[in-house]
């Protein structure tokens, strides 16, 4: 009976500590996979859930397939999507962003300093996962899958590199000195 008091002196104790800890709370996490280079995917991911709490856990499974029929793209087929159209509208801005300034400075009559140039880059790129991830999120549930996909992605890609070409006019026309 001693020994069952102790036990439960030392599990009230315990419990009084864990209670005295501050709370753990994580904001937002950014992943950039632009810098991620990923040859194979695979092992398991368990979010929410602490190590030692693994050995009361029986069996925790969930049925993937049925929920992916039911979402948006599955997490793997987003990130090869998103990093595939990333790959291309890089590609696009460093072959066709000097060409669209320089057409605009014959329009203009204008110089654009190269580090303007530099800097609209930089800013392009960041804001490209978010706005690659909102068109994502547009693709409606019928074109989810195969051809029909990948049509989709194409008029994505073609549609951020017209935005592309809009928002560099734009800023362009906004620069100190321009005449509209």
């Amino acid at each position: 009976m001693a020994e069952l008091e102790k036990t439960i002196k030392n599990i009230k104790q315990e419990i009084e500590e864990l209670q005295k800890r501050p709370p753990i709370h994580v904001d937002n996490i950014e992943y950039k996979f632009d810098q991620l280079k990923v040859e194979t995917l695979d092992g398991v991911l368990n979010i929410g859930l602490n190590p030692n709490d693994l050995n009361s856990i029986e069996d925790f499974q969930v049925d993937n397939n049925n929920q992916l029929k039911n979402s948006s793209l599955s997490p793997l087929k987003k990130m090869e999507t998103t990093m595939r159209l990333e790959n291309n509208l890089f590609q696009y801005l460093d072959e066709n962003l000097d060409p669209i300034v320089r057409h605009w400075e014959e329009q203009s009559g204008r110089k654009v300093n190269e580090d303007i140039i530099a800097f609209m880059k930089e800013d392009i790129k960041k804001q490209l996962p978010d706005r690659i991830n909102d068109y994502l999120k547009k693709i409606k549930r019928e074109e989810r899958s195969g051809e029909a996909l990948q049509a989709a992605l194409d008029q994505i890609e073609e549609q951020m590199k017209q935005d592309i070409g809009n928002a560099v006019i734009a800023f362009l026309n906004q620069l100190p000195g321009h005449k509209s």
